[in-house]
């Protein structure tokens, strides 16, 4: 394609470069209305992402807010579990139905569909991303006010449909103490920088062990880092989790509903008041 070669202010020729960017929002299904999107990411794995993706669902929905969580993680699905459902989605003629939990939240994720839970999802990049963009677009949402999409760690593939094809209004970054979590931090905030995402705000995750017997804290993985991405990126920090087991018990039996603690009350305050 040939480069513009004219003086832009002096013309009015509609040329590409003065054209507005094409939208690539995905189209919600019909019967669907999602008020709000919030992504939940991180820069690798292993560092709590789904907990705080199904913990924030449970404080707003606790909130009044209708809430629902699209698992973008299609091949390391955790929501499911952590809810407990058990049961697979099921659909119509208008679109697949999500699965609800006891307090209310819809929840939809390729374990809901597939025969067993522990079978494995060997799919290449396009299908992946093909399949998220379906959990937008054929899913029946009804009247959710919030929606938590739960997405893969990293900033490849399903992360760039995600911000391309979901109308996301914000997204919380979770990291965890160590120095080399905290440089790969600074990517996805980097990465949302470049698509023009807004950042609500970071959260730290096992950020110390509280000694239940003498209740000092203690710092497993080592000084926190996320005060200095925080300041140095001008972002809120959401909240600091402990190494809490009681956490850990609600994820592993499907009671994150149960969860108590308030961790990340004032980071969902700051969500709130930055998506109204």
């Amino acid at each position: 394609m040939s480069e513009c070669s004219h003086n832009c202010g002096s013309c009015e020729e509609s040329c590409s470069s003065r054209q507005e960017p094409e939208d690539m929002h995905e189209k919600l299904n019909d019967l669907s209305r999602v008020n709000k999107v919030i992504g939940v990411v991180s820069g690798k794995g292993g560092v709590g992402k789904s907990m705080i993706t199904s913990m924030l669902s449970v404080i707003f929905n606790r909130r009044g807010y209708k809430t629902a969580v699209l698992d973008a993680d299609v091949t390391g699905p955790s929501i499911p579990k952590g809810f407990g459902i058990k049961e697979k989605a099921k659909g119509n003629d208008f679109g697949l139905l999500p699965a609800t939990t006891k307090t209310g939240i819809d929840i939809m994720s390729v374990n809901l569909l597939l025969q067993n839970e522990t079978d494995p999802v060997v799919w290449r990049g396009p299908i992946i991303a093909g399949t998220v963009k379906q959990f937008w677009t054929d899913v029946i949402w009804k009247d959710v006010d919030y929606m938590f999409v739960d997405m893969p760690p990293g900033t490849g593939d399903v992360a760039l449909t995600v911000f391309q094809s979901l109308p996301i209004d914000g997204i919380v970054i979770v990291t965890s103490p160590q120095e080399l979590v905290s440089m790969i931090v600074e990517k996805a905030v980097k990465m949302a920088n470049m698509m023009n995402i807004p950042i609500l705000g970071l959260v730290e995750n096992n950020s110390y062990f509280k000694c239940p017997d003498c209740n000092k804290e203690y710092k497993i993985y080592g000084e926190s880092h996320i005060d200095e991405i925080a300041s140095k990126y001008n972002v809120p920090v959401l909240g600091k989790l402990p190494i809490e087991p009681s956490l850990a018990k609600c994820a592993d039996t499907g009671t994150i509903e149960l969860f108590v603690g308030d961790w990340l009350e004032k980071g969902a305050d700051l969500i709130e008041s930055a998506t109204k």
